[in-house]
């Protein structure tokens, strides 16, 4: 005889949950069955170069949108979290308008062949594909599994530990990598995005029916205001400094997200599904992952990245729950999947191809690379226990590789002549600054800028460390944007 462990609800939520997961899954089974496979790169790591507009939307979105966000920002309880994603549409619009016809013209399946292509050196590429590896597996991976396991453990009851959900988890998104590549987790996501999406606002809804419409009276001001102080996660200020540095980045050079981008078949599909992800992105994301949290301020005080999951088992009926569930357990698992194929694209096409040898089936390798990932990914997971908020933890960590990386595409698209082991300069410098300050300087209190006003001076100074080191070994750079310059003049 059974123990009972879960109430008769949760029993319902888990059945909901695990039917509408399958359900996604069959649904996606049959949009991509019938695709031809011919183990090339792009075949796995670009969908074939064949996602449709909306795809590329839903993919980018869904990649971004997981429980990073939902149970990270709502974890702050206030209102002032949102910038991220306002931001964010600025940062969508520069990759639309900017980044995506260099890519395409440039062939690239990663960003980091871009920086090889203009530095004329295979080292610069190497070294960034390096620490986008290393944030993939030490960060975006880990996190992404330990807040979707909170946020089940929160729905469902604490019988059950984080890393056994994360486990599940992980080893779903896995599958999806493997079986499918890019084409399986882009069509995903987009399915998994509408119920969501939709979800997440109801969830608003209903949340704000719970308490009156009301979620003034007896909140603090300093949770509901838009203009952050200097002691506030996002003090004002930083929105004119680092802020729009962290979204060019982000949704510009990071392969995470490019990707997506890079696996529509022309420059204009591929522009479209990305503003129509920044149209998402403004209208739709902030609500979802500012309110719920204040809401649950209100409910039940304080209680940190915690709060979006008690809400949702507190305003959501439990068949509702569960199918809530199954769209934040496939937000999770479209998020790792989408990461874990870009990690395996990294390594597979900037290191395997040159330091191991030709590669005959890319499926095969991404098979036995992504088990590797996905076993370190969950063993990182206890890392994550101890931290006050997940999302400015993220933040935080993002700054020792965002900077100095972004400064390698800063000093190569906009200056002429300069070299690949200047670059390294630079970045190696921009690490090294960043890393400083965040474990040594700021926690004594010998520099007391916020994060985010450091991040612009790692930047600027990574650069100039790149010019200065080019300088010295000899060469001349000058300023000459790569959009400006004939095709005949770019390396």
């Amino acid at each position: 005889m059974m123990r009972e462990t879960l109430p008769s609800a949760s029993l319902l939520q888990i059945g909901v949950c695990l039917g509408l997961t399958a359900l996604v899954a069959l649904a996606t089974w049959a949009t991509i069955r019938r695709t031809r496979h011919d183990g090339s790169s792009k075949d796995v790591f670009l969908a074939g170069k064949g996602l449709s507009w909306p795809f590329v939307a839903g993919s980018i979105t869904l990649t971004n949108l997981s429980t990073d966000q939902l149970v990270g920002m709502n974890g702050n309880q206030m209102a002032l979290l949102a910038w991220w994603e306002i931001a964010g549409f600025a940062g969508l619009l520069i990759l639309a308008l900017v980044f995506v016809p260099i890519y395409y013209r440039e062939g690239c399946t990663t960003v980091t062949e871009l920086l090889e292509r203009r530095y004329g050196g295979r080292s610069i590429r190497t070294l960034i594909a390096g620490l986008f590896l290393a944030g993939n597996v030490l960060i975006y991976l880990p996190a992404a599994l330990y807040s979707g396991g909170l946020f089940m453990q929160s729905l469902f009851g604490g019988s059950v530990s984080i890393i056994a959900y994360a486990a599940v988890l992980a080893v779903i998104s896995a599958a999806y990598t493997m079986l499918g590549g890019l084409r399986a987790v882009a069509v995903m996501d987009t399915y998994s995005g509408v119920g969501i999406l939709g979800l997440a606002l109801l969830i608003v809804v209903l949340a704000l029916a719970a308490v009156d419409f009301d979620i003034v009276t007896g909140v603090p001001p300093e949770r509901l205001t838009m203009i952050g102080g200097t002691d506030s996660p996002i003090p004002f200020h930083t929105l004119f400094t680092g802020m729009i540095f962290i979204q060019i980045f982000y949704w510009s050079t990071n392969q995470n997200l490019t990707q997506k981008a890079m696996a529509a078949p022309t420059i204009r599909e591929a522009q479209k599904g990305v503003i129509a992800a920044a149209i998402i992105r403004i209208l739709i994301v902030p609500p979802i992952v500012v309110i719920p949290g204040i809401v649950a301020f209100k409910l039940f005080g304080q209680v940190g990245d915690a709060a979006y999951g008690r809400l949702v088992a507190e305003v959501l009926p439990p068949w509702l729950a569960g199918a809530f569930a199954a769209m934040v357990a496939a937000a999770v698992i479209t998020t790792f999947s989408a990461v874990l194929n870009s990690s395996v694209a990294l390594y597979a096409v900037d290191f395997h191809e040159r330091f191991v040898g030709d590669v005959r089936d890319f499926w095969k390798l991404a098979a036995g690379v992504s088990v590797l990932l996905t076993v370190i990914a969950i063993a990182l997971v206890p890392m994550y226990q101890s931290a006050t908020s997940i999302i400015n933890l993220l933040q935080q960590l993002n700054g020792l590789l965002s900077m100095p990386i972004l400064s390698a595409f800063i000093a190569g698209l906009m200056f002429r002549g300069v070299s690949a082991p200047a670059a390294i300069a630079g970045v190696v410098w921009g690490v090294a600054l960043y890393g400083a300050f965040t474990f040594q300087l700021q926690p004594a209190g010998i520099i007391a800028l916020h994060y985010i006003d450091f991040m612009v001076i790692t930047l600027v100074t990574s650069v100039m460390a790149a010019l200065v080191s080019n300088r010295l070994m000899g060469g001349r750079a000058t300023f000459a944007p790569f959009w400006r310059q004939p095709a005949e003049a770019r390396p």
